[in-house]
């Protein structure tokens, strides 16, 4: 009985080569900001902190498949958020930065799970809406509401460790590093929106809107520094 000792052939396609993936996921800092902006808007103005009993049944089981259309655009986004800091801890390891490196990928896991459970619980409000009492509504949607606030913390520690890294590895200018420091203060700040109404409400202006776009012109930013670097045939990838 003879066996056949051929060796199969590697595929030579570029879906196989190290480059075509290192620079597919170079991008992915830009695809996380557009998946995130369309379960913004797929979501519009959730029921605000303390709502009535009619807006959260109406916003929750009225709007559900808007919502759950979200929740998935959302963990899209999260994906690609983490692939994001992959790319970003290669690139600064690479410049001798290994120890930023590390707090990205730390810190982007911390906002990935936070972030996750925030999609978590509007998908199930959206999906059981109609089901939940009022008050567990009116509890979970505060919830999130603080959710968002908490993880002020992980994105400011994410902002910093690409501003640090890419500065103490000569990767971006020192305007660029000071942007972004002055993205880490603003985000901490978010952190702090415990009012219990105006400007500084968890659900108000500067949580829910400003600390965002913040977060993702900086990782916008940061996005094209990695773009411009040229991919490699580097076995990680």
């Amino acid at each position: 009985m003879k066996t056949s000792t051929a060796v199969a052939q590697p595929s030579t396609g570029i879906a196989t080569r190290p480059e075509f993936w290192e620079r597919f996921w170079q991008t992915a800092g830009i695809q996380s900001v557009v998946l995130f902006a369309c379960a913004y808007f797929l979501y519009g103005y959730r029921p605000p902190l303390d709502a009535s009993d009619d807006l959260l049944l109406t916003f929750y089981a009225g709007s559900r498949v808007r919502v759950l259309i979200a929740s998935i655009c959302g963990g899209l986004a999260v994906l690609n958020l983490m692939w994001f800091a992959a790319t970003l801890r290669t690139t600064l390891a690479d410049s001798g930065q290994g120890g930023w490196g590390a707090a990205a990928t730390a810190s982007s896991a911390a906002l990935g799970a936070i972030v996750l459970l925030l999609f978590t619980v509007c998908a199930a409000l959206a999906y059981a809406g109609a089901q939940s009492s009022a008050q567990v509504l009116r509890a979970l949607n505060d919830a999130t509401w603080a959710g968002l606030v908490v993880s002020s913390f992980p994105r400011a520690m994410l902002t910093m460790a690409a501003a640090f890294g890419l500065w103490r590895a000569r990767l971006i200018s020192n305007r660029m590093f000071a942007l972004g420091v002055a993205a880490v203060v603003l985000l901490l700040i978010a952190g702090t929106t415990w009012a219990h109404g105006g400007f500084w409400a968890p659900d108000a202006l500067y949580s829910r809107s400003i600390a965002p776009i913040v977060g993702a012109l900086w990782l916008l930013m940061v996005s094209g520094v990695l773009l411009k670097r040229p991919p490699t045939a580097r076995a990680a990838w």
